[in-house]
């Protein structure tokens, strides 16, 4: 089957061990079964693998992607939940969680196999190129915002870099839910388009913001970290699930966090039954994920480059 896999690991040039080709079928062990792919979104996790972040050389060749939907074996349309091994569910009771691509084959193939228990119906209101898009980043602001910020409507929450795919689910979903949200973007069309979203304000990031927040959410991590602390108000929360411009910020405002009492709360996609809920919230609300671009599986190639560069606003979608 053909697939877009990564052949080698290189730090400094990821996109080097991307290969476009044929694979072998998936292996199908006793409680999984085989999905079709119809429509896989890209992630950031997908360069952080060609780099060698959560896999080593002694698993490759690895198809990658995390997120998919298609049709299962009975013809049923479905979406995937990329965590394995969630409460022990296809594999064995000792093997510690991970997600697709981590030990196990992707979802950039025609097909793909998954335990049984990883399977969700789609909802018919959701193409399969927007049910893709949810199970990573949508997934990951849906637990982010309504699970660990501990906001409610009418609280004032602020997002951190508008436009990449977890942050841009946070706008449309907090503006949804009654939040007041606000946006940070280095681009001005990201800034506009944010406020298209949903956004209150959306500012370059460090400006100072017209009031204090109740919560943050962070995924840029060292470029926006002082300004996150800053901008929350006494007793606020930052919820961080990610740092793409590096974990390491230059002041990690220590003193400022324990003399507010704020909180720092780490987050990490979700579980199967918040997917279930974000499935609902989109099919109840009329929400639909940000689309950046469509790409044809052959050309995968071009949507890893444009993650890689930051030009995009919402998620690339590959189909099948």
């Amino acid at each position: 089957m053909f697939a877009a896999y990564a052949a080698r690991i290189d730090k400094e040039e990821p996109l080097s061990g991307l290969e476009l080709g044929q694979r072998p079928e998936p292996k199908v062990p006793p409680g999984w079964m085989t999905v079709a792919v119809k429509a896989a979104s890209l992630n950031h996790h997908d360069l952080w693998s060609l780099r060698g972040v959560g896999i080593g050389e002694e698993s490759l060749p690895m198809i990658l992607g995390c997120d998919a939907a298609g049709v299962d074996d009975d013809g049923n349309e479905v979406v995937l939940h990329s965590v394995i091994g969630q409460s022990g569910h296809g594999v064995g009771p000792r093997e510690p969680r991970s997600i697709l691509t981590e030990r196990y084959q992707g979802t950039f193939a025609e097909r793909v196999a998954v335990p049984q228990w990883n399977v969700l119906p789609k909802p018919a209101e959701l193409s399969f190129e927007e049910a893709a898009c949810l199970p990573t980043a949508w997934l990951t602001a849906y637990r982010m915002l309504f699970t660990n910020a501990g906001v409610s409507p009418g609280d004032s929450v602020l997002v951190q870099g508008a436009g990449g795919g977890v942050a841009t689910a946070a706008i449309v979903l907090g503006a949804a839910a009654g939040l007041r949200v606000f946006a940070t973007s280095r681009d001005e069309a990201k800034r506009k388009r944010a406020l298209e979203l949903g956004a209150e304000e959306a500012v370059e990031a460090g400006t100072r913001l017209s009031h204090k927040m109740d919560a943050v959410l962070e995924t840029v991590g060292a470029a926006t970290w002082s300004h996150s602390v800053k901008s929350l108000r006494p007793g606020g929360t930052l919820v961080i699930s990610g740092a793409t411009s590096g974990p390491n910020p230059p002041a990690t405002e220590l003193n400022r966090i324990f003399f507010l009492e704020l909180r720092v709360v780490g987050s990490t996609m979700g579980t199967k039954e918040e997917l279930a809920g974000l499935l609902n919230f989109c099919a109840a609300k009329g929400i639909r994920p940000v689309i950046d671009s469509v790409l044809p599986l052959d050309r995968a190639r071009e949507g890893f480059a444009k993650m890689a560069e930051g030009e995009l606003f919402g998620k690339i979608v590959l189909t099948v």
